[in-house]
């Protein structure tokens, strides 16, 4: 009897994993898009708008500008992931103090239940544009929304996220060529503490504190769960293969969602700053009047689909770095869902449409709120005794200091213009 020889047994497994590794980078795309996408919230439509209505087309240029700091920040998180196949509160839990990763999450945790309200009102108008109340889409959204995440695995309502990711693309776009594109320099710089206020505003809608905790987990969902059709032998190509491809799909996603930023924006110009934009109504005629009667059922999907999508990402980010870095097991995080949730679901039924000063002071928090993460992820992506040789060469870390440092100047500043 003749055995086969061991090597090429292992040699013919990674030529069959080599052949269809355009079929494993498809199992590994998702947690790098789904972070931008949800980055292009509902919060962050409203605050792109207001910057329209403010500015015109005068803060493209500064939107596309950040496009760097979103990428830099997002590909350490991811790499952390993939690298550890852990969230970053497991991470940070497990490399430095328990204590310390509750720190950093629970800040977190406090700020997402605020940012639940804007998504909940996001939604809320979205719907209202079609005739339907609050009293009635809310609830329903919230029982879908904890429907989802408590009773599908990560791979599988992540094909959902997918689709309506697409729906938030289109929706804007098309909404763009009802209205047009107008004559307006896209470049203004005037400094005042309101021009200010605004670019850190814009700022806090880029980088915010859930994205670096649920990159960092669902990018170590996906390589756990494609690790079995590779391998012990082929961990290692894996590994590589994966961190190319999150950081491809992590500079894509930036620029898509900062496209979309710059969409929003063109969309709202000519409209009066005055005008209250959380008013289902009000957008409804504003719409209306300057891109055509569709525009706000295309615009009221869009930002459904985009409250939609962030509240099952954000959710999920807070949830899964606060039981990480509590040492509590992941079963258990539907508890933190609904605590968080719940409440969240009431505001915007009475004060839908008082929100929008609201919303944009919670941006500025945001800036603030990232600081703690945002450093920590730095010196994680960084450290060799963790990341092995995945770890930020000096070239690396330059980009990602000065991504970050650039973020929390302007939170500082906006303070400042308070």
């Amino acid at each position: 009897m003749i055995l086969p020889n061991k090597s090429t047994k292992s040699t013919d497994q990674l030529t069959y994993k080599h052949r269809h590794r355009h079929r494993h980078y498809l199992h590994l795309f998702g947690p790098a898009w789904l972070t931008m996408m949800a980055d292009m919230d509902a919060a962050s439509t409203i605050s792109a708008a207001e910057v329209g209505a403010t500015f015109k087309y005068g803060l493209i240029w500064f939107m596309l500008l950040l496009t760097v700091p979103l990428f830099f920040v997002q590909e350490a998180a991811g790499r952390i992931g993939i690298v550890t196949q852990e969230g970053l509160g497991t991470v940070i839990r497990k490399h430095y103090s328990k204590r310390t990763a509750l720190v950093l999450t629970v800040p977190m945790v406090i700020t997402d239940v605020i940012t639940y309200i804007a998504e909940y009102a996001g939604i809320a108008i979205g719907f209202k544009i079609f005739g339907i109340s609050p009293l009635i889409s809310l609830p329903v959204i919230f029982v879908l929304h904890i429907f989802l995440i408590t009773k599908r695995k990560y791979v599988q309502f992540e094909k959902v996220l997918l689709a309506i990711s697409g729906i938030l693309i289109a929706t804007f776009v098309i909404t763009l060529m009802f209205r047009g594109i107008k004559p307006y320099s896209p470049l203004y710089i005037l400094p005042s503490p309101s021009f200010f206020y605004m670019l850190a505003v814009t700022v806090g809608a880029v980088v915010m504190p859930f994205m670096l905790f649920f990159q960092a987990s669902a990018a170590g969902e996906k390589i756990s769960a494609v690790h079995q059709h590779f391998g012990e032998e082929g961990e290692t190509y894996l590994k590589r293969k994966a961190l190319s491809f999150s950081k491809k799909e992590t500079l894509i996603g930036a620029i898509v969602t900062e496209i979309l930023m710059v969409v929003v924006e063109m969309v709202a110009t000519g409209v009066d700053p005055s005008d209250n934009l959380m008013s289902p109504k009000e957008l409804s005629t504003i719409l209306s009047s300057i891109a055509g009667p569709l525009s706000p059922y295309i615009f009221g999907i869009g930002l459904a689909a985009a409250g939609f999508l962030a509240l099952v990402v954000v959710s999920l980010g807070s949830a899964w770095g606060f039981v990480e870095a509590a040492s509590i097991p992941k079963d258990k995080a539907w508890i933190v869902y609904v605590l968080e949730s719940l409440p969240a679901v009431f505001v915007p039924m009475i004060f839908s449409s008082d929100l929008i000063n609201f919303i944009l002071d919670l941006m500025v928090i945001f800036v603030l709120v990232l600081i703690g993460p945002g450093i920590m992820v730095g010196i994680i992506s960084s450290n060799k005794k963790i990341m092995g040789e995945y770890a930020s060469d000096v070239k690396w870390k330059i980009f990602y200091w000065a991504s970050f440092s650039f973020v929390l100047i302007f939170g500082f500043i906006a303070l400042y213009s308070l």
